[in-house]
């Protein structure tokens, strides 16, 4: 809403929950969308609900904003459906999928108390040009806030980017992932950290900004096409 108030237009929220996709299928829920976001969250309930509205957006070339567990949903739905690796999952979810594109934080590892082990606040992000992250922020460096346990697992990196998600974001030590994208779409980033943290009415985070941008484009185009 506060990206609204900055374009100067009336956000109307559909919210659906992940197992009615299960259940309805994505095409019939989101068919008369203008913009696609996947927030954070934790559990198993709905995962499958929301990989498939993720590929409903890259297929559609709908505007795609992932935040948290929806970043990890993305790069899950890409490995699957575009890698060619059905079994992609979560370790969180999956811990015996043959392909763990998202896993637990390398210094997690051995620690088995929930309480206290997550990746958790302020967190330097360098971002790449030529990206829709750099757009947003007109910046080479961020501080982002962060809440989770899991990462893009970085032996997919290579095999990634070669299929065409693109890490847009990572830390400082380029080790970890915390933006990814699909340049050969009109607008899909996804991030691992929770940008809503840092919004404010009159002044609303630059990645809700560009993502209602999008939006706001992508209702133009189906006007003018359907006139």
């Amino acid at each position: 809403f506060h990206a609204g108030f900055h374009h100067s237009t009336r956000i109307l929220l559909k919210r659906i929950e992940a197992e009615e996709i299960e259940r309805q299928g994505a095409e019939a829920l989101l068919s008369n969308v203008d913009g696609i976001l996947v927030p954070g969250g934790f559990g198993k309930r709905g995962i499958e609900g929301k990989i498939a509205t993720v590929k409903y957006a890259r297929e559609n070339k709908v505007p795609y904003f992932g935040i948290c567990l929806g970043m990890q949903c993305a790069v899950i739905e890409f490995a699957r459906n575009v890698l060619g690796l059905p079994d992609a999952h979560s370790t969180e979810f999956n811990s015996e999928s043959s392909a763990p594109v998202i896993c637990l934080l390398e210094e997690q590892k051995e620690i088995t108390e929930k309480g206290g082990t997550m990746r958790l606040g302020s967190q330097d992000c360098i971002i790449s040009k030529d990206s829709q992250a750099h757009t947003c922020y007109g910046a080479d460096s961020i501080s982002e806030r962060h809440r989770h346990r899991y990462e893009f697992n970085p032996e997919y990196r290579k095999q990634m980017i070669e299929a065409g998600m693109i890490p847009t974001g990572t830390s400082p030590n380029g080790n970890l992932v915390e933006i990814v994208e699909i340049p050969d779409h009109p607008w899909y980033l996804a991030v691992q950290f929770h940008p809503e943290f840092k919004s404010k009415p009159v002044s609303p985070h630059p990645l809700f900004a560009g993502f209602v941008g999008a939006a706001l484009n992508y209702h133009q185009q189906k006007v003018r096409v359907s006139v």
